[in-house]
């Protein structure tokens, strides 16, 4: 069985950092991309980030102070969130691609399995 859990959210203030956990059980991760998505109170969901063999993409809102990344062995991917501002405030989750994507990894219905979110909240 597929499942995906996202962990590490958390109240911050504004210009610190948190760590996203993403672990994923059923699968392999190098086999599948594997996307970070948020979602705002009364906004619509917004990709963040997205990372498969040897590529990674970010929204251009976080790009410079966010970082992908994956541990193989642990099959956890990660979101490095620096520099974090009030406007991140949202709830985090992350979701595996049904297929190997590049343009379209903004997209929630290239996504199969998604993951509980993980509420992040920045303010002083």
């Amino acid at each position: 069985e597929v499942q995906l859990q996202a962990s590490g959210g958390g109240l911050v203030q504004p210009g610190g950092s948190l760590r996203l956990s993403c672990a994923a059980s059923g699968f392999a991760l190098d086999d599948y991309g594997i996307g970070w998505f948020r979602q705002a109170p009364g906004k619509e969901r917004e990709g963040v980030s997205y990372i498969n063999v040897g590529r990674k993409f970010y929204a251009d809102s976080v790009k410079g102070r966010f970082t992908i990344s994956r541990d193989n062995a642990k099959n956890t991917v990660y979101l490095q969130m620096n520099s974090l501002k009030p406007e991140d405030t949202a709830v985090y989750s992350c979701a595996r691609a049904s297929r190997l994507l590049s343009s379209l990894w903004r997209a929630p219905p290239n996504y199969a399995y998604w993951g509980q979110g993980t509420l992040v909240t920045v303010s002083s």
